[in-house]
C-alpha cells in the first residue's frame, strides 16, 4: 500500500506569485534535494498518509484548488497515485517546484522557485518552461546573472522576485533595487514584485 510522508495540509489562500488570493488546499509533502539556510518548512518532520486518507483529508475541505509543495514535491515517487483522483473530482492542481525535478503533466500550473545558492545545479534543470518563476532574492554580486539566465533557460509568462526573510527581517530595499536594475530600459513587464502577503495578513 502507498503512503505519503506529509508535513501539513490546510486551507487558505495562495500568498505569493500571479495567484495571490486563491483560495486552496495545501498539500505539502516532506523531503527536499536541497536545504536552503533560509527555509521556513521543516521538512523532515512529518506524517504517513494513507492514499485513501489523503483523499478523505483533502475532501474536508471546501476549496477546488489544490497547491502541491514542500519540501520538494517532483521526489515524490507515487504522487501519480494522488494526482489521478484529485483530477478525477475536478481539482485544478498547481505545484510549486525548485525545478530540478520533472513535474508530472496532470499538474494545471507550474511555479518553480530556483534556489541562487545552488545555481550550479540549474545548468542541468528538466524544466524549460513553467506558468511564472519566482526567485527569492540572495544578496551576491552575480545575482542578476543568475536571473537573466534563469530567463533563457525556464520560460515563462511572468517572474517574480522575492524578499529573502531571515531572522524575521525581509531584504526589501535590495530586492526592488535589484528588480529595478533586471527591468531597466525593457518594456515587457516581465520581471514583477512577489511578497508573502499570508505573512503580512498573519493567516497560514
Amino acid at each position: 500500500m502507498s503512503e505519503f510522508r506529509i508535513v501539513e495540509i490546510f486551507e487558505s489562500l495562495q500568498g505569493e506569485g500571479y495567484n495571490t488570493g486563491m483560495p486552496a488546499i495545501f498539500v505539502r509533502f516532506a523531503g527536499c534535494n536541497l536545504n536552503c539556510t533560509w527555509c521556513d518548512t521543516n521538512f523532515r518532520q512529518f506524517t504517513r498518509f494513507t492514499l485513501d486518507e489523503l483523499m478523505t483529508k483533502i475532501q474536508e475541505y471546501k476549496s477546488n484548488n489544490i497547491i502541491i509543495t514542500g519540501g520538494e514535491p517532483t521526489m515524490v515517487k507515487n504522487l501519480s497515485l494522488l494526482l489521478r483522483p484529485l483530477k478525477a473530482k475536478g481539482y485544478f492542481i498547481a505545484m510549486e517546484s525548485n525545478g530540478l525535478g520533472k513535474v508530472d503533466p496532470l499538474i494545471d500550473y507550474l511555479a518553480i522557485s530556483p534556489k541562487f545558492c545552488y545555481q550550479s545545479r540549474y545548468q542541468k534543470s528538466q524544466q524549460t518552461k513553467a506558468n511564472e518563476v519566482r526567485i527569492v532574492v540572495e544578496e551576491h554580486d552575480d545575482f542578476i546573472h543568475f536571473c537573466h539566465n534563469i530567463e533563457k533557460h525556464i520560460h515563462a509568462p511572468r517572474y517574480f522576485l522575492s524578499p529573502c526573510e531571515k531572522n524575521g527581517e525581509f531584504n526589501m530595499l535590495k530586492t526592488i533595487e535589484l528588480l529595478g536594475e533586471i527591468n531597466h530600459k525593457r518594456i515587457d513587464n516581465k520581471w514583477l514584485l512577489s511578497l508573502q502577503t499570508h505573512k503580512l495578513a498573519n493567516i497560514e
